[in-house]
């Protein structure tokens, strides 16, 4: 894989995907609350504390640290998007929080000195980085020492089918390519038992702890689970924009039909999901 090239990608399609991140950001953290509120338990954070959110989309989670921080303490909330940083700006402004600072970085060179931070959070955002053990030698620099990371994966594909099987169906109508096994991914850090723990363990981590967390992701029909799918994915978006409407229409039968065990009886859908979740000490 082509690092540079990796990143440069990652960029675009993060910032092509901003905006529906920004219009789905509500009914995200009402599907993920579980997994931001063990992160945030997991992070020990305490008033007066500073901590960062790395990698942090429209910043739900880091917006939360910064209530549990107030009054004394701050969140320094990032992402290498600047699309995402607006968002993030918009709800911040929305909420009123004063206690944080939001500016553009990269999770693989933090831009702060060492020993500065009591907290660092990555909900879903390690596992896409070209060079994810590098992000946490950087993570275990800034933090203080007994500092604590907190961070989310996903697990496999048969834990979140919320995601695999529409990636099935792309790839099996030729609308998309298949993953090569060894590229960052949502589900990169579910290829083989342990990989979180050695992650930690090689960036210099201790008592490090793990677990998964269970959830569903919910939406009104099957339409607006394809809306939903389509805003929160730049690259999905990419891929389906490019067809004719007879193809579009065939997609669509096929994604219905993938998705047709999770609607209930009312029309609605709800799909299984399952995190990893992992907090270890500096």
């Amino acid at each position: 894989m082509d690092a540079e090239a990796y990143r440069a990608e990652s960029r675009e399609t993060w910032e092509s995907a901003a905006a529906g991140w920004a219009l789905e950001r509500e009914a995200f953290q009402r599907d993920t609350i579980a997994v931001s509120r063990w992160l945030l338990d997991a992070a020990h954070l305490q008033p007066g504390h500073t901590v960062l959110e790395l990698a942090a989309g429209p910043a739900d989670l880091g917006l939360m640290a910064a209530e549990l921080v107030a009054p004394d303490g701050k969140a320094i909330i990032t992402d290498n998007a600047e699309g995402m940083l607006e968002a993030a700006r918009a709800r911040a402004e929305e909420l009123g929080a004063t206690n944080v600072e939001i500016r553009p970085m990269e999770a693989e060179w933090i831009d702060l000195p060492a020993a500065s931070i009591d907290a660092v959070l990555c909900r879903w955002g390690y596992m896409l980085l070209a060079d994810p053990e590098a992000a946490l030698r950087e993570t275990r620099r800034v933090l203080r020492p007994g500092g604590r990371v907190a961070l989310a994966a996903w697990a496999g594909p048969e834990d979140n089918p919320w995601l695999a099987r529409l990636g099935h169906v792309l790839v099996e109508h030729g609308v998309m390519e298949p993953e090569p096994p060894d590229r960052p991914g949502p589900l990169a850090f579910a290829r083989r038992p342990g990989q979180i723990e050695e992650l930690l363990d090689a960036a210099g981590f201790d008592d490090i702890e793990t677990d998964t967390v269970d959830f569903a992701f919910r939406a009104a029909s099957l339409d607006d689970w394809w809306e939903q799918s389509m805003r929160r994915s730049g690259r999905f978006l990419r891929a389906v924009t490019a067809l004719d409407p007879a193809e579009h229409y065939r997609l669509r039968d096929a994604v219905d039909a993938a998705y047709a065990p999770y609607v209930r009886d009312d029309g609605s859908v709800e799909i299984p999901a399952r995190a990893l979740v992992a907090a270890a000490s500096a």
